[in-house]
């Protein structure tokens, strides 16, 4: 993938057509996360992650707050997703952000980063485990380390116009 740069008053890149495979499927799997029923999703990890509980000491009020929000959370994050994908090129090709559609991949790669990082058991204190690079859970490791740069260039790339309007 050719990184998100600043044009104008877009963020541009480049993905190829197996990168755009990719993340159509991680899409899809996301949203499946995301449409399933709770009963059926209840006590996943990932969705735990996607969907916090509101207060971690208190488990009435995190069931109270689950309750408030629990929809709304599902409708963004649905929305954000929805947008992505509308703006990958299936077949690979150039993808042109303006600064809400932006902010829509980085949550939307933030969520793809967390669901994969729960399932690799990565945490904000710790690095990867060891794992073998040729298996299943090294190319999950290499798509993981892949969004961060995604999403990095797109940091970089809304700075640049953020700092620019100054």
């Amino acid at each position: 993938m050719k990184p998100f740069r600043r044009k104008g008053d877009q963020v541009v890149a480049r993905i190829v057509d197996a990168e755009a495979s990719i993340v159509g499927l991680l899409l899809d799997q996301l949203e499946q996360l995301l449409t399933a029923d709770p009963d059926d999703a209840g006590g996943d990890p990932v969705v735990e992650r996607l969907l916090p509980p509101g207060h971690a000491s208190d488990p009435e009020l995190a069931a109270e707050y689950r309750e408030l929000t629990v929809s709304a959370l599902r409708e963004g994050k649905a929305d954000d997703l929805a947008l992505v994908r509308a703006t990958v090129p299936p077949q690979g090709g150039e993808i042109r952000l303006d600064d809400e559609q932006a902010r829509a991949w980085l949550r939307t790669t933030n969520d793809l980063r967390l669901a994969l990082g729960t399932r690799l058991g990565i945490t904000a204190e710790t690095e990867p485990p060891e794992i073998d690079v040729a298996g299943d859970e090294g190319s999950q490791l290499t798509v993981y380390y892949w969004l961060t740069a995604v999403q990095g260039s797109l940091v970089d790339a809304l700075a640049a116009g953020r700092d620019a309007r100054r």
